[in-house]
């Protein structure tokens, strides 16, 4: 086959190379012109983007000239190096190329002759069969593509800067724009001096609308808000246009044929501008309309005497500021006992109303909180007023609103009578007498209604101040405030009070509660009293336990227990006997709810606590459980304090009024509280902790959130180091959750030291979620542990012989049923617990049910 291979057939093997040699050399010739004309084609570019964006009707005629020249010589530059670069390539370049990107270049094998041996038979069936392969690899040729990259020769991508300016230049600019520059030619001066004009109308900025181009803008009806400013600019021979208008109601109008015009719309009228090119427009005003503010609900008060009043504010551009006005209603209060003698004239409260710190102001609804509990208007008649004012200064008040002042309600005789006598001592300095003589004829039997006899010194050394100082006609009104302030504190003592144990604070929770219902007080304050009744209850509880503990290791090896008379009663039926007072209470059913609360008056005064593992007090798991729950609450009142710090920091005017209306509330003001579940009495004796972490307490409220946020991340290093459950996935996962917790805190601890209270609160709530996931999980490790020893608590159970709660139901080891209806294990329980929080979770976010029922949803999420 090699034999017959001759000429014809590398000829034909040439001809299929015809095309993609063509295709090669157009490819080469494409090459030429880029690096050729790229300078030139980047000039081109450039001038024309600056003459479609208009940037040479923003400089100077000079500036325009001086651009022309340098891209002139710039052009002519470009052409010379294109003309010296340029080259035609030829066909047998083609060729070479070609040939040169297949293997063996079989192009010129094929063009060659045999040198030698061309009368050997042998030696020319060598060469064919060689020719022969080389027209079988030229058949399978394909045209070379171009190489355009020209970077070598433009290391500064000059080419890609002209391309995206050209680029900009067809989006935002106008090819229509390229023939202005002939008007700033010699030859076209005569244009450019014709008579032109352009005009703006620019809306006040808090409206948030742009700022319209007249020029655009036909003739005809044209609306604006109220305040608008107008700018009009007129070019050519002064006179040749001139300006009419009736929107400003100006008095010192200037020329109507002055260049520059510029004023403000204040009423509907006309805009005309007369001459070549004029237009007229009538002006509609868009009226800014005045702010409206309204009380939603009568004002609630909290146990310690919290003010809350809800109101809605709306305005079509947003509210800028408000304030609320309480004055006493002097006409509705009862002029008998301290109050018959004419009041010392006193300043009407003003108070900044809190505006929302995200959103739209354009309509909201706020809740004003303040404390009055220590004004003399406490629990009187007042009037209450509120403002608001928007951006363009239009002020509006609601309707007077009249109401009990909210105060601080005293539950004891003894202080209620102290607080009642300080309210006359301040409402006027003529009852001074009347009151020394009050305080001393309901102090004359000290034993009976003081608990120490220090209360009593204190309110006998103030009463004599008084009666001195009335002497000696040495009561001024600095002096009266000085002794006001002293009666305040003896009556918060004489309430809260240093009680002598955790009975006499668990019996004055339990006499307030059955007080407050007597009293018809309102739910939320119930709720708060119901709250501080479970946590005295827990403290005697616990106190109970330690001296059981201490009983039954002095009965040593007998087995005996001291005072084995008395009921046991388990801390789940505890809190089941307070769930259902509480939900009686909530249903309105208050005399039920009066004797389950006497029940429970009774049990606790002969029981005792049932202690898990042989009565020793609380196992090393439940004392986890515990300061870890208080971590949490005291995380919480950092949270809450951050929150408001970063409402003064927005509003700065009611950083007084904030300061003096926080003290006693939730949130750890440094006064010994950290959260509402830590007592929420604001007292500043801390008795809603224990231990060392009230101690820490006490501390961290002396020093700035960063401090007490680093020793709340301290304290939970401490906890996690004797935390239980180790080796187990739940007290691993609980370990996770807690080192989660302890960078949150760092984190926030951080934000706060650098004033970044926004980020600190994101931390905390951070810090939140992980304490409560590490709750959960240690909860269900305790658990597992439960369940692993509950054969030896049942036989310790068997050796103690059966007991009973004061239900009269048999008791485990542990203190629960175990044959009550309806128990269920403690895995089942953490489920079930995590199934009804992911329940009223998923219905606190269904936005469309009931009003009522989204704030009872929100208040369980705020409770668990």
């Amino acid at each position: 086959m090699a034999s017959n291979f001759s000429r014809h057939d590398i000829r034909r093997g040439l001809d299929a190379l015809r095309w993609p040699l063509r295709w090669t050399w157009a490819g080469m010739l494409a090459e030429a012109i880029a690096n050729a004309l790229w300078p030139l084609m980047t000039i081109v570019l450039l001038v024309l983007a600056v003459l479609m964006l208009g940037l040479h009707e923003l400089v100077a005629i000079e500036a325009v000239w001086i651009g022309a020249v340098v891209a002139a010589v710039a052009g002519i530059a470009a052409l010379i190096y294109a003309f010296m670069r340029f080259r035609i390539p030829t066909g047998f370049a083609a060729m070479e190329r070609l040939d040169a990107s297949l293997p063996g270049r079989p192009i010129k094998a094929l063009m060659d002759t045999q040198a030698i041996g061309a009368t050997d038979d042998a030696s020319t069936a060598v060469w064919r069969a060689h020719q022969q392969r080389m027209a079988t690899r030229a058949a399978a040729a394909e045209a070379v593509p171009a190489d355009l990259r020209i970077a070598r020769r433009d290391p500064y991508a000059v080419r890609y800067v002209a391309a995206i300016a050209f680029a900009i230049a067809l989006l935002f600019g106008s090819i229509f724009k390229v023939a202005s520059v002939s008007d700033m030619t010699p030859g076209g001066q005569a244009l450019a001096q014709g008579p032109v004009w352009e005009g703006w109308v620019e809306s006040p900025r808090y409206t948030g609308r742009p700022t319209l181009y007249l020029n655009d803008i036909a003739e005809g009806p044209l609306q604006v808000p109220e305040g608008s400013l107008i700018t009009l600019r007129m070019y050519g021979q002064v006179g040749a246009l001139t300006l009419s208008e009736t929107v400003s109601g100006r008095i010192d109008v200037p020329p109507a044929s002055d260049s520059a015009q510029d004023f403000t719309v204040l009423q509907d009228g006309e805009i005309a501008i007369n001459g070549p090119g004029g237009r007229a427009w009538n002006i509609e005003i868009i009226e800014d309309a005045a702010p409206v503010v309204s009380i939603l609900e009568p004002p609630e008060a909290g146990t310690l005497g919290e003010m809350t009043l809800p109101f809605a504010a709306a305005d079509d551009y947003g509210v800028e500021a408000g304030e609320a006005r309480i004055s006493l209603d002097l006409s509705a209060v009862t002029r008998r006992h301290g109050l018959t003698a004419a009041p010392e004239a006193r300043p009407e409260l003003i108070m900044p109303l809190p505006m929302p710190i995200v959103g739209t102001r354009t309509e909201f609804e706020e809740n004003l909180i303040e404390d009055f509990s220590e004004h003399p208007w406490a629990n009187l008649p007042v009037q209450v007023r509120l403002s608001v004012l928007d951006a363009a200064e239009q002020q509006t008040e609601s309707d007077v609103h009249t109401m009990l002042l909210p105060g601080r309600r005293f539950f004891d005789p003894m202080a209620a009578a102290v607080i009642e006598q300080r309210r006359d001592l301040l409402w006027s300095r003529e009852n001074s007498t009347r009151v020394s003589q009050i305080l001393r004829a309901v102090s004359h039997r000290p034993d009976d209604v003081f608990r120490k006899q220090v209360t009593y010194l204190r309110l006998r050394k103030l009463v004599k101040r008084l009666e001195t100082l009335v002497r000696l006609d040495q009561l001024d009104a600095d002096t009266r405030d000085e002794i006001a302030e002293d009666l305040w504190g003896l009556a918060i003592e004489l309430e809260e009070g240093d009680l002598a144990d955790a009975l006499d604070r668990m019996r004055r929770a339990q006499e307030r509660l059955e007080q407050a219902m007597r009293d018809g007080a309102s739910n939320a304050e119930i709720a708060e009293l119901m709250q501080e009744l479970r946590q005295a209850t827990e403290d005697y509880m616990r106190q109970l336990a330690q001296q059981q503990s201490q009983e039954n290791q002095q009965a040593g090896e007998d087995g005996q227990e001291q005072g084995g008379e008395r009921m046991q009663l388990s801390q789940d039926d505890l809190q089941a006997m307070m769930d259902r007072i509480q939900e009686l209470m909530e249903q309105g059913r208050m005399a039920e709810a009066e004797q389950a609360l006497k029940e429970f008056q009774e049990m606790m005064e002969n029981m005792r606590v049932t202690q898990g593992e042989g009565g020793e007090g609380q196992s090393e798991g439940q004392q986890a459980m515990e300061g870890l729950s208080e971590s949490l609450r005291e995380q919480q009142g950092l949270s809450d304090q951050a929150f408001r710090d970063l409402q003064e920091q927005f509003n700065p005017n009611a950083q007084a009024g904030e300061s003096e209306g926080n003290r006693g509330r939730n949130g750890g003001q440094g006064e010994g509280q950290n959260h509402e579940g830590q007592g929420g009495q604001g007292d500043g004796e801390g008795e809603g902790q224990s231990g060392d972490q009230a101690q820490s307490g006490d501390q961290q409220g002396q020093g700035s959130l960063a401090d007490r946020q680093q020793a709340l991340r301290e304290e939970l290093r401490r906890q996690q180091g004797a935390l239980p459950g180790a080796g187990t996935p739940e007290g691993d996962a609980a370990r996770d959750a807690l080192d989660r917790a302890g960078d949150a805190m760092d984190n926030a601890e951080q934000a706060l030291r650098n004033d970044d209270m926004a980020g600190a609160i994101d931390n905390q709530a951070q810090a939140m979620e992980a304490l409560r996931e590490g709750l959960q999980s240690l909860g269900e490790a305790l658990a597992q542990e439960q369940n692993q020893q509950q054969g030896q608590g049942q036989q310790q159970a068997d050796r103690q012989g059966p007991s009973s709660d004061p239900l009269g139901r048999d008791q485990n080891g542990s203190g629960s049923s175990e044959n009550a209806e309806g128990n269920i294990g403690d895995e089942d329980v953490y489920r079930r617990a995590r199934d009804l929080l992911a329940e009223i979770r998923r219905r606190s976010a269904q936005g469309e049910r009931p009003e009522q029922e989204l704030d009872y949803l929100k208040r369980l999420l705020d409770r668990f």
